[in-house]
């Protein structure tokens, strides 16, 4: 049962709704549109905001449902159907394991999980994206807050898997850090000068 909510996860986690529904409405790649990036802030900058909700809103569930399906296995998988939908987000075998960066899919799990954790995570990423108008910041904010919260319900578990989510999003984000650092980063629904990473 552990191995299948893990691969199940996996396997929900890895579907690139980004990239589908950009091609299905014929917006184009997004490997080749802004940032490179599959997920909702790069179909923003599509101009297709609709799009760009509807990513958001997918990437979100299928964190949420891979949980719920854990947890229909076998109460206790939940987690690790969390854990295998995120990372099958970040490195999905379909793209070569180049994939999203985590934040929504992390949204939807931690929902799922710990809604104080969840709703923390995002209360600061809108609130950061919003005062900073840059996603990356917002994103990797909330990746941050949440094993923060988490820890002080005293989800140890929860800590721990939010922890590595949390050590992960930073290393999606090292290219978006570098921009921050330099004064390029491309803000919210603005085009990528830089070519994809």
């Amino acid at each position: 049962m552990p191995t299948l909510a893990l691969l199940a996860g996996y396997f929900l986690g890895s579907i690139p709704f980004g990239l589908l529904l950009a091609r299905a409405t014929g917006a184009g790649d997004l490997r080749t549109i802004g940032s490179g990036n599959i997920g909702a802030t790069n179909v923003l900058r599509t101009g297709r905001k609709g799009l760009a909700a509807a990513t958001l809103i997918l990437d979100v569930l299928k964190g949420a449902v891979a949980v719920l399906f854990g947890e229909w296995l076998q109460p206790g998988l939940g987690a690790l159907g969390g854990v295998g939908a995120f990372y099958g987000h970040i490195f999905p075998v379909w793209l070569r394991f180049h994939g999203g960066k985590g934040i929504a899919t992390f949204l939807g799990v931690a929902a799922a999980l710990h809604w104080p954790s969840a709703l923390a995570f995002a209360v600061t990423w809108l609130a950061l994206s919003l005062l900073t108008r840059y996603s990356s910041v917002g994103g990797v904010g909330a990746a941050i807050t949440t094993p923060i919260v988490s820890a002080f319900f005293f989800q140890a578990a929860l800590t721990l898997v939010f922890l590595a989510f949390a050590l992960t999003v930073l290393w999606t984000h090292r290219a978006n850090l570098g921009r921050l650092f330099e004064g390029t980063e491309p803000r919210i629904g603005q085009k990528a000068s830089a070519p994809p990473t």
